[in-house]
C-alpha cells in the first residue's frame, strides 16, 4: 500500500531547488525578519516534501529533507500522541501534503526553539511506530524520514509511555538566560510583560480568508504595543517571545514573574464557529467561567501545551486552589481594574462583543502576584475583523489605546499608594 509513497519519493529531490526558493521568499516576506536571519545563520534542515498514506490499521508518513536528520521519538498519553523531535528545521512543504488521515487525527509541526523543531502526531487510539528510520534518497540528493505507525492495545501503549526516558529541553530552558528582559529598566520603572499568544508549533487560529496564522498576528500586535509603551517615560515593556518560538503556558507566567513585571498582557485573535461575532474581548482569571464562550475559549487556550506535545503534569488540587486564592485576593482586583481601563479606552474607538469583560480559568493568567489580562483583539473567523487584524494602521491604533489604558491604570495604582 506504500507504492505511491515510494514513487513520490523519486520525484521529491527534483522539487528541492524549487522548495528552497519558495522558502527563501517566505522568509524574506515574513513579519519576523529577526527570526528569519537567525534561522539562516543556524542553517536549519529543510523539510521540502511530505506525504502520508494508509488507513486506520496502518499509516505511513514520509518527509523529505535536504540532508540527514537526527531525530528521537517519544509517546505521551491522555490523549495518545507520538512526538518526533528534530534539530532546527524549516518546513517548506504545503500543509495539505501532511493532512491528518488514517491512524492520525491531528498532525502539527513547527519550531520549538532556536535549536529544535517538533512533529506531534495525535492518534485516534493507541499506536506505535513499527518503523522509524532515515533513508538516503535514491538519487543521492538528501534523505527521507520514514514513520510506519500501527495499532496496538492500550496496555502496550501504556508500557511504551512507562518505559521511555526523555527530557523536554524547552521546559528546562525556562530557567536559563534565554528569558527576555526589559531593556534598560531603571529602578522605579513600571515593567510590563507583553505576551504574543501561541508561537512555533502552536499556530493558534487560522484566518477565514487569508489563512493567516494567529501566532503571526499576535506577534505583530505585541511588537507594536511594546514599541509604543516604551516611548512613555517610566514604562518599560518587553516581549515574552520575540520570534516564532513555542513557549509553554508556565514559561510565559515565569518570564513575567522573573522580570518583576507589574502587568501581564496576553494578546490573542481566536476563531469562533459563529462567523458573525466580531470585536474585542478582555478576559481576567476566575475559577468559574462567566459564560460558555469564555469557558470554551479558556479550554482551547489551555490546550496549547498539549498541541506542542508536552506532557500534562497535573498540579495537586490544593496547590491549584492556593494559586487561584492568591490571585483572587492579591491581584484579581487589579486585573479587573486594568480590564476596565482597556474597555474605557476602546469605547467608541474599537468594536467589542456583548459583555466585553469576561472571565474564566486561563492558565496563562495564573501568576499569583502579577495583574494579568488576556485580550482577544478580534476574531480571525470574521472577515471584517480579519482585515483589521492584518492592517498595520489598526495595530498602531490599538497600541495607542492600550498604552492610554496602561497609563490610567498606573496613575490609579500610584494614587492609591501602590
Amino acid at each position: 500500500m506504500f507504492k505511491r509513497a515510494r514513487i513520490a519519493a523519486k520525484s521529491a529531490a527534483r522539487r528541492s531547488t524549487f522548495a528552497r526558493r519558495v522558502l527563501a521568499a517566505l522568509l524574506a516576506a515574513s513579519l519576523l525578519p529577526a527570526a528569519a536571519s537567525s534561522v539562516e545563520a543556524r542553517d536549519p534542515l529543510l523539510a521540502y516534501g511530505a506525504r502520508i498514506v494508509g488507513d486506520d490499521a496502518r499509516t505511513r508518513i514520509v518527509i523529505d529533507f535536504d540532508r540527514e536528520p537526527r531525530f528521537s521519538v517519544h509517546y505521551i498519553a491522555n490523549p495518545e500522541r507520538i512526538v518526533v523531535d528534530l534539530p532546527a528545521t524549516a518546513f517548506g512543504f504545503p500543509a495539505k501534503d501532511l493532512a491528518a488521515r488514517g491512524l492520525f487525527k491531528d498532525i502539527r509541526y513547527g519550531k520549538m526553539d532556536e535549536e529544535s523543531a517538533r512533529i506531534v502526531l495525535t492518534t485516534a487510539g493507541p499506536v506505535k511506530l513499527a518503523l522509524a528510520k532515515v533513508q538516503a534518497d535514491e538519487t543521492g540528493n538528501g534523505h527521507r524520514l520514514v514513520l510506519d505507525a500501527e495499532m496496538i492495545d492500550k496496555k502496550a501503549f501504556a508500557e511504551l509511555v512507562k518505559t521511555q526516558s526523555w527530557s523536554d529541553r524547552t521546559e528546562a530552558a525556562q530557567t536559563t538566560s534565554a528569558i527576555p528582559a526589559p531593556q534598560k529598566a531603571a529602578p522605579g520603572d513600571f515593567v510590563i510583560a507583553v505576551d504574543a499568544g501561541h508561537g512555533g508549533i502552536d499556530t493558534g487560529a487560522i484566518g477565514v480568508d487569508t489563512k493567516t496564522e494567529e501566532k503571526q498576528v499576535t506577534l505583530a500586535f505585541a511588537k507594536a504595543l511594546t514599541d509604543r509603551l516604551n516611548k512613555e517615560p517610566g514604562i518599560k515593556a518587553f516581549l515574552t517571545r520575540e520570534d516564532d518560538e513555542f513557549l509553554s503556558l508556565s514559561q510565559r507566567v515565569l518570564i513575567a514573574r522573573q522580570n518583576h513585571a507589574g502587568l501581564f498582557i496576553s494578546l490573542h485573535a481566536d476563531t469562533l464557529k459563529q462567523k458573525d461575532i466580531r470585536g474585542a474581548t478582555v478576559y481576567t482569571i476566575s475559577d468559574k467561567a462567566s459564560d460558555k464562550l469564555a469557558a470554551d475559549l479558556a479550554e482551547r487556550e489551555n490546550l496549547s501545551d498539549q498541541i506542542a506535545g508536552k506532557e500534562t503534569v497535573a498540579e495537586p488540587p490544593e496547590v491549584a486552589d492556593i494559586l487561584l486564592d492568591l490571585t483572587r485576593r492579591e491581584t484579581q482586583a487589579f486585573s479587573i481594574s486594568l480590564a476596565e481601563s482597556v474597555l474605557n479606552s476602546f469605547k467608541d474607538q474599537v468594536g467589542t462583543i456583548n459583555n466585553p469583560h469576561r472571565h474564566a480559568g486561563f492558565r496563562v493568567l495564573q501568576a499569583p502576584d502579577v495583574p494579568s489580562i488576556l485580550l482577544e483583539i478580534g476574531f480571525l473567523s470574521n472577515a471584517e475583523d480579519e482585515k483589521l487584524l492584518l492592517d498595520e494602521a489598526w495595530r498602531g491604533k490599538i497600541a495607542g489605546l492600550l498604552t492610554d489604558a496602561v497609563k490610567r491604570y498606573r496613575a490609579a495604582v500610584i494614587a492609591n499608594g501602590g
